[in-house]
């Protein structure tokens, strides 16, 4: 467990995985075993969505790629790079067309092994700031190579009636949760705030969109995506691609409301 702290600030950081986010006493982040989801965050790369119908296939360049939900970076592990007080640096390394053991096989897929024909090196950066913490994501690999990313963090709740503001707009959490597994798209969006007992904003750079999604009233994902993967059919997911120009950098800042 790697813990960054600064003054009345917490963070708790689980093979890559932020598990704790506490301010002055109060928890942002979702806890694993709260009802609602197993994890607390994770990314969504090289493609972001289901392909269950799909057959659990992607088009790219380089042919057909066989991936599961959300991709197969989220079956790595990570692996601690740099670490100071208030800093970390994890990254995950793949070589094109290695297998990655599906943990989804197979109770909820009919693959076993998950692999990609790029070679790309992943890494996920953490920084605790007096403002709040970032969160850094850069892409290094293959000229050309498609890709999507989405960062899937889930926020605890503690009020009955928390609201989200988005482009000055109210979602409730009775619109994300009728909206079920799809998510609830937020498009052509950099920030997004979250009005609970206490404040927290999710500013961006880089991911363009959002989608939000909850099945429980005690937790809520707000998720920074470069595209929304229910725009079009599971077949056609390669339309959301983007192409890799030597390195993508991406950035998620939570800023709690002092």
């Amino acid at each position: 467990m790697v813990t960054l702290s600064t003054n009345n600030t917490f963070v708790k950081i689980d093979k890559g995985e932020l598990v704790g986010y506490e301010v002055n006493g109060h928890q942002f982040i979702h806890q694993k075993g709260s009802p609602g989801w197993g994890s607390v965050d994770t990314e969504m790369f090289p493609i972001i969505g289901p392909v269950n119908e799909a057959n659990f296939r992607v088009k790219t360049p380089k042919g057909e790629a066989i991936q599961d939900q959300h991709g197969l970076l989220r079956q790595m592990e990570y692996d601690l790079e740099q670490q100071t007080a208030t800093s970390a640096v994890f990254a995950k390394q793949y070589q094109s067309g290695t297998e990655v053991s599906n943990s989804k096989f197979p109770e909820k897929s009919t693959e076993a092994v998950l692999s990609w024909p790029y070679d790309f090196r992943f890494e996920k950066s953490f920084l605790l700031t007096d403002e709040g913490l970032e969160i850094h994501f850069k892409i290094s690999g293959e000229q050309g190579m498609p890709f999507m990313l989405g960062y899937h963090p889930a926020f605890k709740l503690h009020s009955e009636s928390p609201v989200i503001i988005a482009k000055d707009k109210e979602i409730s959490l009775e619109a994300v949760l009728a909206v079920g597994n799809r998510a609830l798209p937020v498009e052509d969006c950099s920030s997004i705030t979250l009005k609970d007992e206490k404040q927290i904003t999710i500013e961006t750079e880089g991911f363009g969109n959002f989608m939000c999604w909850t099945e429980v009233r005690n937790m809520v994902c707000i998720e920074p995506i470069s595209f929304y993967p229910y725009a079009v059919d599971q077949t056609e997911l390669h339309q959301g691609f983007q192409k890799l120009d030597d390195t993508a950098e991406f950035k998620v800042v939570l800023k709690p409301k002092a």
